[in-house]
């Protein structure tokens, strides 16, 4: 209960403390930063899928800025040899500014990745934005099959939107889903989220589709094992999937047992926003950040 009070006063939080709590979830503010964690993590038979921060932009010109960012992150995961991916958000790539605009900045960026051969996976933000994203994906999916989609357990429509894209033959990101919204919009609660998760998982892989199972709750992860189990599939057939500084401990254990495990990297200069969200997600850490407030003169 403390620790969640403490996320309802982080705008009083000065930046500079959130800051030392932050650099737990990004890799750093410039690409170079984020080649080094993702260098490190390869080390460690980890792989990678890098994000620009920066969705909560307001004009064109910024959109396209966001897109060359995009661009140059493709140019080097290949010149640097590093085993990832790259993850995009249609907002900082014009989504609120009109689909068909949207759509040419985000072919841009496929263009690039299907010269390389590298996989780009399509965020999911909040619900304003969840059947513009899947219209997008679906203009672009058939002239770019190295592409996937990401999913949320806590939206009441994903069972619905799972049948429908499977019949392409979606790759999948399946996670719980973390901006706020109401009850005849989202699930509410933990263990109805929980539920809907390992339904929407089961259908995904039932159905053969090639799913990034993005948690790190214990009973989603040991549900998933047993769905896998279940159907008898190879370790080649799925991969879980993480975020940067989030239970290392248990990334650390699927990677011993043989599972692929791959990070989910941030980077760049729009890190509070990113971070923020990830304290509401992980209220615990938001207390490190309050004790700090007391401590860090001591």
């Amino acid at each position: 209960m403390l620790n969640r009070l403490v996320v309802a006063t982080l705008p009083l939080v000065p930046k500079s403390v959130v800051r030392q709590f932050a650099n737990r979830y990004i890799a750093g503010e410039t690409l170079a930063d984020a080649v080094r964690c993702v260098r490190q993590l390869n080390s460690e038979t980890v792989c990678a899928t890098l994000d620009v921060l920066g969705e909560d932009i307001t004009t064109k010109e910024e959109a396209v800025v966001s897109r060359n960012h995009s661009i140059q992150v493709l140019h080097t995961i290949t010149r640097e040899k590093l085993d990832s991916n790259l993850s995009i958000k249609l907002t900082s790539l014009g989504l609120k500014m009109g689909l068909d605009f949207c759509t040419d900045n985000v072919r841009e960026v496929l263009k690039v990745a299907a010269g390389y051969g590298t996989f780009v996976r399509f965020d999911m933000e909040d619900s304003s934005c969840t059947s513009d994203t899947i219209t997008i994906f679906q203009r672009l999916q058939e002239e770019f099959p190295n592409t996937g989609i990401v999913l949320q357990a806590y939206m009441r429509r994903s069972e619905n939107d799972v049948r429908m894209l499977l019949k392409a033959s979606t790759n999948f990101r399946l996670c719980k889903g973390i901006y706020k919204e109401p009850p005849h919009i989202a699930f509410q609660g933990r263990e109805e989220v929980q539920r809907n998760y390992l339904t929407l998982l089961e259908l995904m892989l039932r159905n053969n589709s090639y799913v990034g199972i993005a948690t790190h709750d214990t009973v989603l992860v040991d549900g998933a094992l047993r769905i896998i189990g279940k159907f008898g599939l190879k370790k080649s057939g799925y991969e879980f999937q993480m975020l940067l500084g989030v239970r290392p401990e248990l990334r650390r254990k699927l990677v011993r047992e043989g599972h692929k495990v791959r990070l989910y990297v941030p980077f760049g200069e729009h890190w509070y926003g990113y971070s923020t969200r990830r304290f509401k997600e992980n209220p615990e850490i938001a207390g490190y950040v309050f004790k700090a407030l007391f401590t860090r003169n001591a």
